[in-house]
């Protein structure tokens, strides 16, 4: 292990890249503990903040994960969610069953809370305005990797299993589709990167300085009134969000670009 003093890039990017490599490579396995800040500053020959500072960006990039009063692990960076919010219909509108068997959902809590904007705008309603909402922990392994809440206008939920702090032994739309009787028809997805809040970041266990990415998933009916909005919160680093999909052949009378 060493650094070349006269190398263009930062030093604690130079070991970040070093101990990255060593994890790709297997010396340390998802989960296990690496040698202490002073022993790594010892064997690059560097400052202790020059080690921390390399951690610190691995952190951020979701590599290693640190436990106070215990040290510093690998955090698993194969662990990918590949996962589309339309994932959650499955493929003949039924419980998806591949989903189920790699994520574990814990149903965090159900109640009445004042309305997000990007919730609100989404229902047209003011802005703080008491909606139904339902928020969930989802787990792989023991990892917590994602974060979400379901909102509903109190209209048509009120009196309904929906307002009961108990999951359901189906999807979720299907449960809202027979009380409120009103069909998922169409659906929106919109996903921006965002800093975490502060309950975020101690819920997924990232730093406060690590990027999460979020999902705002607006499902209407066939009269494009929505239902339900929902919400996800996913690591940045440790997430990856794939879809598969056909590119439709030219029509046969189509001309060929010029």
């Amino acid at each position: 292990m060493q650094i070349n003093p006269g190398a263009a890039e930062f030093p604690h990017r130079q070991i970040a890249a070093q101990l990255k490599a060593q994890v790709r490579r297997g010396d340390w396995g998802p989960g296990e503990r690496l040698p202490s800040i002073p022993a790594i500053a010892e064997m690059f020959g560097v400052a202790k903040q020059t080690v921390q500072r390399a951690v610190d960006q691995l952190r951020v990039e979701g590599i290693l994960i640190t436990k106070p009063g215990s040290g510093t692990y690998v955090r698993g960076t194969r662990r990918r969610l590949n996962r589309l919010s339309r994932g959650r219909y499955g493929g003949f509108r039924g419980y998806h069953t591949d989903l189920a068997a790699r994520y574990r959902q814990q149903l965090v809590s159900v109640g009445r809370s004042p309305a997000p904007s990007e919730v609100a705008d989404a229902f047209g309603v003011a802005d703080g305005t008491e909606l139904l909402c339902r928020r969930h922990l989802v787990r792989t392994d023991d990892s917590p990797v994602e974060v979400g809440a379901s909102w509903f206008l109190p209209a048509d939920t009120a009196g309904t299993s929906l307002e009961r702090a108990e999951a359901f032994g189906r999807p979720l739309y299907q449960e809202a589709e027979e009380v409120t009787g009103r069909r998922y028809v169409t659906a929106t997805d919109t996903i921006s990167a965002r800093q975490p809040s502060r309950e975020e970041a101690e819920i997924l266990q990232i730093r406060p300085d690590t990027p999460v990415l979020h999902l705002l998933h607006v499902a209407y009916d066939e009269r494009h009134k929505p239902i339900e909005v929902a919400q996800a919160t996913w690591p940045g680093p440790m997430t990856t969000l794939t879809e598969e999909y056909k590119i439709p052949a030219p029509a046969p009378d189509q001309d060929p670009d010029p």
